[in-house]
């Protein structure tokens, strides 16, 4: 492990560090709502097309525009 000083990452020590940390954690962790809505219509209509599928069917959504 290389422990030279002038190698290592800047470290944030205080409150702006645990500030720093939440901000960059919401950042990585935040979806933004169109991808979910999209995986979510994926998955539902992968799931929906298996004919051997437990419990009970969901009925086709009509559209009607």
């Amino acid at each position: 492990m290389n422990t030279d000083p002038a190698t290592l990452p800047e470290c944030h020590e205080g409150p702006e560090a645990a500030a720093h940390f939440d901000s960059e954690v919401r950042f990585l962790l935040s979806v933004p709502r169109p991808l979910i809505e999209r995986r979510e219509r994926a998955y539902r209509k992968k799931v929906d097309a298996n004919p051997s599928r437990r419990g009970p069917k969901r009925k086709s959504a009509v559209v009607a525009e």
